[in-house]
């Protein structure tokens, strides 16, 4: 039997990626108590790093948000990873939003919205969060955005 976050997923036509492993010394999440935290999630897509480059300059509003959301794809593959049954998230508690930006722009939260609509998308009320969005000189890799998160599971 399909769980209500999976027939969520299949009916917006989403397929969640293979969690990605981590590039570097770390986890790519770490369970303590009834707390995930989800390392933050580049814009990859099989293995591949999609949106390189800063906002502001190689990328607009649009496209910023659609790296936001592959990212927020990833996030969930990661929780999913981590509990087995995305079923089990009782709520996503913070979402990080991190853009690799020219010093000029400010439309962060615009951009991260992209990440926030996903979540909430999938999860419904349980995606409701609270959030930072963030402008970096630079991220990992030169991705445009970067994702982190925390959620609640029982």
């Amino acid at each position: 039997m399909t769980g209500k976050v999976e027939q969520r997923l299949a009916e917006l036509g989403i397929v969640l990626p293979a969690p990605a492993k981590p590039a570097a010394n770390y986890v790519p999440f770490t369970c303590a108590g009834t707390l995930v935290f989800v390392s933050g999630q580049l814009p990859m897509d099989a293995g591949r790093l999609i949106y390189i480059g800063k906002l502001g300059r190689d990328f607009d509003i649009d496209e910023g948000q659609e790296a936001a959301r592959l990212c927020a794809l990833n996030v969930l593959a990661q929780v999913k990873a981590a509990v087995g049954d995305l079923d089990r998230v009782k709520t996503c508690i913070r979402l990080g939003g991190f853009v690799n930006a020219v010093p000029e722009f400010t439309d962060h939260p615009a951009v991260i919205n992209g990440a926030s609509d996903l979540i909430a998308q999938v999860l419904g009320d349980a995606g409701r969060h609270a959030r930072a969005a963030v402008g970096a000189a630079s991220l990992p890799l030169g991705a445009a955005v970067e994702i982190d998160a925390i959620f609640e599971i029982a």
